[in-house]
């Protein structure tokens, strides 16, 4: 089980560092620009952690990025990689969806404990932003979770994941609680409209101001590792998991895609401009759909 973790990690790591680096490539060619390399972010993480921290706020300042790098390994490692094979399952069989909602806080609990030792105003500023963002991103998303926990009556991934080869997929069943999880997850990848914690325009790149080197790499590291854990809980609730390397690869692909010419279409929202919509518009559709849900089945 050590060795299938160790390898489930690095191959969140490569594929995530990818994903981001055809990110940066897909928005610059579309902005009229040539744009770095899909590895040229993946370089720059090794990179980085060949460098020193150039300040130091304390054991907090250190601590904030590991607690970050926890909750996506955890989250990683606790979300099903492969329906039909115990190849790289993990520990998957001993945790469910209440647990990963939990696991996922830890990223802003983290960042918030670092930045806030650090004081630096830009770096607060974008911590601010985050968690008041957050408050709108979580509820559409956990909406849309209890949803499928009622329409599949059970918490567990797995047990998802195997409803959907007798009813049909998600996507199709639950369209209303695939959209609101949707909008949500566009927040939770920190793009566009909901990127105001970190817009480097406005508060100089937001909570990771003050970090350089080996955490600003693990700061790297943790969010190419965690898209990747988003992605593939996305593919499992609504697509029916993935049976192999290629089909994780494209709903993953398909999923991060959409998720870019999203945030290319749509300009940044202001906080009170993010809150106020997710707090109307996705959380309705995740309204309906549970409602839906509840009295259709």
């Amino acid at each position: 089980m050590v060795f299938q973790i160790i390898l489930l990690i690095m191959l969140a790591y490569v594929v995530g560092f990818i994903y981001m680096g055809l990110y940066r490539n897909i928005t610059a060619r579309i902005q009229g620009r040539y744009g770095p390399t899909i590895y040229q972010t993946f370089f720059d993480s090794i990179k980085l952690f060949s460098k020193k921290q150039s300040v130091c706020y304390g054991w907090m300042f250190y601590l904030g990025p590991v607690i970050m790098a926890t909750g996506a390994i955890l989250t990683l490692i606790l979300v099903p990689v492969f329906s039909d094979s115990d190849f790289l399952r993990s520990v998957t069989s001993q945790g469910n969806l209440f647990v990963l909602l939990y696991l996922m806080v830890l990223g802003p609990l983290g960042n918030a404990l670092a930045v806030g030792t650090g004081g630096n105003p830009f770096g607060v500023m974008g911590v601010v932003r985050g968690l008041t963002r957050l408050i709108g991103l979580e509820l559409p998303f956990y909406i849309a979770i209890v949803g499928l926990i009622i329409a599949a009556n059970s918490s567990d991934i797995v047990h998802i994941i195997d409803m959907q080869k007798i009813d049909g997929l998600n996507i199709i069943n639950h369209p209303l609680l695939f959209i609101a999880a949707m909008v949500s997850m566009v927040g939770f990848f920190g793009e566009s409209p909901f990127d105001i914690p970190g817009a480097p325009q406005e508060v100089y790149s937001g909570p990771r101001t003050e970090f350089s080197g080996k955490f600003l790499a693990l700061l790297m590291s943790q969010g190419s590792i965690f898209a990747f854990a988003k992605l593939v809980l996305i593919v499992d609730l609504f697509l029916g998991g993935a049976d192999s390397l290629l089909m994780l690869v494209l709903k993953t692909l398909a999923i991060f895609v959409s998720i870019i010419f999203i945030g290319i279409v749509y300009g940044r929202y202001k906080v009170e401009q993010a809150v106020d919509f997710l707090m109307k518009l996705p959380t309705l559709i995740a309204i309906l759909g549970l409602a839906r849900v509840v009295w259709l089945g």
